[in-house]
């Protein structure tokens, strides 16, 4: 029985886990320690623009990791 999915798909899946992973670790901190006192690196770059881009290549790798089908090697008639 031959298998939906190669060992290609499951590297791409993987690697797409990973990089949503990855964009979520980003996502973290930026507290404060103080509920009274504002901070401001909530804000910053890594956490309002970078992070969410990283997720969203994860999402779309996993996509592709399902969607992925290798060429057909019959030859063509």
């Amino acid at each position: 029985m031959k298998s939906t999915f190669t060992k290609k798909n499951y590297y791409i899946l993987i690697g797409g886990i990973l990089l949503i992973f990855l964009g979520y670790i980003l996502m973290i901190g930026g507290g404060s320690d103080d509920p009274n006192v504002f901070n401001p690196a909530i804000f910053n770059f890594q956490r309002i623009t970078l992070a969410p881009i990283v997720c969203l290549i994860g999402f779309i790798a996993i996509i592709v990791a399902i969607m992925w089908r290798p060429k057909s090697e019959e030859p063509a008639a």
